[in-house]
């Protein structure tokens, strides 16, 4: 690590609100890909709306989680918000390509993970300065 993002330390506050800035896209994403994994009836017919097989549920579940315990976990939080915004990226794609306008909400959980990444970890906003 550089001595410059080991010298900026993130303060109590940004902290907290990056963690809670975090914690909406990954609760949400949890719950999604659990409920892919339970297979209720809805998620069957969403993914017959979206034009995919019902043999993929299991396996976007399973990529879901996996994407967000991997930004959760802080050595891999970099990784992990590469990988979910792929994953949001993937959705918000699904959803402009059927015409749902909720694709906003995927975007915007997108937007939430690199904002809660950049408040509570330094190394971020030493690569990314948002003053000069």
């Amino acid at each position: 690590m550089s001595s410059d993002a080991q010298s900026t330390s993130v303060s109590k506050k940004q902290l907290w609100a990056g963690r809670i800035i975090s914690a909406l896209p990954v609760l949400l994403l949890l719950f999604s890909g659990v409920m892919k994994l339970l297979k209720p009836a809805p998620v069957v017919q969403g993914f017959a709306h979206y034009g995919y097989p019902e043999s993929q549920i299991i396996v976007l579940g399973i990529l879901e989680i996996a994407c967000t315990l991997v930004y959760v976990i802080p050595r891999t939080s970099y990784l992990g918000a590469i990988l979910m915004t792929a994953y949001l990226g993937g959705a918000t794609a699904s959803n402009v390509r059927v015409g749902d306008p909720s694709y906003f909400v995927t975007v915007a959980l997108g937007v939430l993970v690199w904002a809660g990444l950049y408040l509570r970890d330094p190394r971020l906003r030493t690569l990314l300065p948002l003053r000069s």
